[in-house]
């Protein structure tokens, strides 16, 4: 098995290092908090910098909150690109901007790396249980190279195209999903004050054409007034908004889009930014003065 190193170990990346880790993969982390001390009891190398574990790694994954610490920590002066060799593949599963996946991807190859761009979705429950599903830019050949990894940290992994393609793609996932957020968030809302029963509401419309994993999964958090964050309300705002810099960049308006985004400001001025984005559900409330 190929030495992988791991950069990013918050809600997401650890548990998608401690999977890799519990499949025989050989890892290398950044010695910086205490989920680094945690993955080195199990058998994980710290390093001090990006660049000394990049510099003692095959393949270097990154899973990073957005644009500017994707850059810091392959640009930085002592950063991945600095230790990186010639024939590794440097892998971001990052949700950051589709450009800056493309200049990463530019940088890397001048150094005779092969970069892909690899955001996921599923939230930390799919990140726990290796059930992401994992949109991927970049070439076959480094798609080929890294999909046994991908097979442990998710369900599905898709080649969707060049660099930059996955991201696009996580971007208009997160459009998908904000938006169904905000259709649940406003149907629970309007029930809840009309005095219809929510547990048995969302029984009904599960079993019909309104069904979806975000009814099931944020319907429910809902019901049990669980905002804990699965995906924190400020990275989705983050997401939407490369979405919405997608949209200007190629002349698309995405009314909606900037609709949920507006909702999502809302609810990170009313102090909720670090709760789960169904707290989208929480605004809603207050507005329409439900208790």
């Amino acid at each position: 098995m190929k030495k992988v190193g791991f950069i990013g170990l918050g809600i997401m990346g650890k548990p998608m290092a401690i999977n890799l880790i519990d499949a025989g993969y050989s890892l290398n982390i950044l010695d910086s908090n205490k989920a680094a001390r945690d993955l080195t009891q199990k058998g994980a190398t710290a390093f001090s910098t990006c660049k000394d574990v990049a510099e003692n790694s095959e393949i270097i994954i990154t899973m990073l909150p957005d644009s500017p610490e994707v850059n810091e920590v392959v640009f930085g002066d002592k950063g991945v690109l600095a230790g990186i060799k010639s024939g590794s593949v440097f892998v971001d599963m990052s949700t950051i901007a589709p450009s800056t996946a493309k200049e990463v991807a530019e940088a890397m190859l001048i150094k005779g790396v092969d970069a892909l761009d690899a955001p996921v979705s599923g939230g930390q429950v799919g990140a726990e249980t290796g059930n992401l599903s994992i949109m991927v830019g970049g070439k076959q050949s480094a798609f080929d190279t890294v999909k046994p990894l991908f097979d442990v940290m998710g369900k599905s992994a898709v080649l969707i195209g060049d660099a930059g393609a996955g991201q696009l793609t996580k971007a208009c996932n997160q459009m998908i999903v904000g938006m169904t957020i905000q259709a649940v968030a406003e149907s629970f809302t309007l029930a809840k004050k009309a005095g219809v029963n929510l547990e048995k509401m969302r029984e009904a419309l599960l079993g019909g054409f309104a069904q979806s994993r975000i009814l099931d999964l944020h319907g429910q958090r809902i019901i049990d007034r669980n905002f804990d964050p699965g995906f924190k309300l400020k990275l989705h705002r983050k997401d939407m908004n490369i979405a919405l810099m997608a949209g200007k960049e190629f002349k698309v308006p995405l009314y909606g889009s900037a609709l949920v985004a507006s909702q999502m400001d809302a609810a990170l001025a009313a102090g909720w930014d670090e709760k789960d984005h169904s707290a989208l559900a929480l605004l809603m409330e207050k507005l329409s003065n439900v208790d």
